[in-house]
């Protein structure tokens, strides 16, 4: 989007005919035109001018439109150096006066100048055509910050300026004067721009309306149907089933939209729908073959299938799945070997096999015959081979990240299966470190 309105480069020299009533207005008037003689030379009266023009009005100025007027000059006239100076670079930033939401609050001024003459009796119109204009030139600034601080991440600020330059739009019309939002295409521009700034800033309200209309205009922008989804499914009024509609329609519009398949990827992981999860999470994984999320992702789908399976019994599915869990998470290490999550991962898929192959212990341990006996020393051989398996994994994983909880818990049972209690209390030390709020400089396993 085109950062700059046209003729915003132009310095615009404003001149004051204003014979304000109260004394700093009076003041703001004089230094305003001691500026424009001579604006290179004169940016203390700039200074003087705001100094002067920014505090509330009081006594007959409160209910004069001249006033706001000339602070909405004033301030338009301050907006336009700093967008000069952003953009060609000449001068400094802090050699100008520092006015928070300048472009706003020149905005703001020239709106109650409106709604003041509307409230005065015999309010010339001369007074109305002037403050139209700086409704006018208000609006180009209000783009170029609200740009500025997107571009920032200042998110309320951006909001603040682009809702600002649809309600400068809005007075325009009803004074039946031109608006550069008079464009369709400008103005779903505008609205977009808007309601992503009040998305990102977590205005949802703000943002729902403006998004809807966005969806109903069929305007060209994967990003509103992702949005649309994230607002309907968020909060406590969250409607999931409404909320992925919008998404399916994203995805049919935009099939290669990678935002929009992550966000379809986390919908089924949220509602633990692991079957669904595969084939889009494949498809990510083509459009993004370097990005070792979707692998550990997909090996975590066919883990909890794999968990799923054997709880009901379904030995047929079990090793397919235990198989396709590790195979993913060795994708990821073979492309990173010192990722923390496909070796944790890695050791916590063996680790619950064998813990998974324990329960049966029990039950085979009350038959007492050479048969019985047999089938025992069977399983449990299985059992040691799996936390075996898992030991090294979590090894590795410790000594990347010495401050895992969860790691040090696997390794200390491991070893304690293994009757190793000196490592086994050891590692329990460090545990009990972590939990009393220490941390471990650093690891138990050090290479």
């Amino acid at each position: 989007m085109n950062k700059i309105i046209s003729g915003m480069l132009a310095l615009v020299f404003v001149a004051v005919s204003v014979q304000a009533q109260h004394a700093d207005a009076k003041a703001a008037a004089r230094a305003m035109t001691a500026y424009n003689l001579d604006p290179h030379a004169s940016k203390e009266r700039l200074k003087e001018a705001l100094a002067a023009i920014l505090p509330d009005p009081v006594g007959e100025d409160v209910g004069d439109p001249k006033f706001y007027i000339l602070k909405g000059e004033i301030l338009n006239t301050l907006a336009s150096q700093i967008v000069v100076v952003k953009e060609t670079g000449l001068g400094s930033l802090d050699e100008l006066p520092q006015v928070e939401g300048v472009a706003v609050k020149a905005f703001n001024a020239h709106a109650t100048a409106v709604e003041k003459h509307a409230q005065a009796i015999n309010s010339p119109g001369y007074l109305l055509r002037d403050v139209l204009k700086g409704i006018q030139e208000s609006q180009g600034h209000l783009y170029n910050f609200g740009i500025y601080a997107f571009e920032t991440r200042d998110y309320g600020s951006a909001y603040l300026n682009f809702s600002s330059g649809l309600a400068a739009h809005e007075i325009l019309k009803k004074e039946g004067q031109e608006s550069v939002l008079d464009d369709a295409i400008a103005m779903m521009d505008q609205k977009y721009t808007t309601a992503l700034a009040a998305l990102n800033n977590n205005m949802t309200e703000a943002a729902r309306p403006l998004f809807e209309e966005l969806y109903q205009a069929n305007y060209d922008q994967a990003a509103i149907y992702e949005s649309l989804y994230t607002i309907h499914a968020s909060g406590e009024d969250a409607d999931l089933q409404t909320a992925y509609q919008y998404l399916k329609t994203g995805r049919e519009k935009y099939p290669g939209e990678v935002s929009l398949l992550f966000a379809e990827i986390n919908h089924f992981l949220k509602l633990n729908r692991p079957d669904e999860l595969i084939d889009k999470l494949k498809m990510a994984i083509e459009s993004e073959p370097d990005n070792l999320t979707l692998y550990i992702t997909l090996g975590g789908v066919y883990d909890n299938l794999y968990q799923r399976e054997s709880a009901a019994g379904n030995s047929d599915l079990v090793g397919n799945y235990f198989d396709q869990a590790f195979s993913y998470y060795h994708q990821a290490l073979e492309k990173d070997p010192t990722n923390f999550d496909a070796l944790y991962s890695s050791g916590t898929l063996y680790y619950n096999r064998a813990a998974g192959l324990t329960t049966t212990l029990k039950e085979l341990s009350r038959d007492f015959s050479a048969a019985g006996m047999e089938k025992y020393e069977k399983r449990e051989a299985e059992v040691f081979a799996a936390f075996g398996k898992a030991l090294p994994y979590f090894q590795s994983a410790e000594r990347i990240n010495p401050n895992s909880v969860e790691t040090l818990i696997a390794l200390k049972e491991i070893y304690a299966r293994n009757n190793e209690p000196e490592i086994s209390n050891a590692l329990n030390e460090r545990l009990e470190n972590l939990q009393q709020g220490g941390i471990n400089e650093t690891a138990f396993f050090n290479e």
